[in-house]
């Protein structure tokens, strides 16, 4: 597998990972978060809306980077 595509395919992996923890952020109060994810704090009803955005707008920036490295390759201008 050349370069270009394996950097698609992680780049298109880390988006899709990125956005599903933004709706986990979204979703869960600070209490319900897995032990790993920042702002996991025992006892807190209070939902982390800045990470959410944070972790959305990073896969989304993460699968429009796919969408050009995967686009068609332009000719060199002579």
């Amino acid at each position: 597998m050349r370069t270009d595509r394996l950097l698609v395919v992680v780049a298109v992996v880390a988006g899709v990972a990125l956005i599903a923890i933004g709706i986990v952020y979204w979703a869960e109060p600070a209490r319900s978060l897995p032990g790993f994810f920042p702002g996991q704090q025992a006892g807190s009803n209070h939902h982390h809306v800045k990470h959410g955005i944070a972790a959305f707008l990073l896969g989304i920036a993460c699968l429009v980077f796919a969408w050009f490295r995967s686009g068609p390759k332009r000719a060199a201008a002579t």
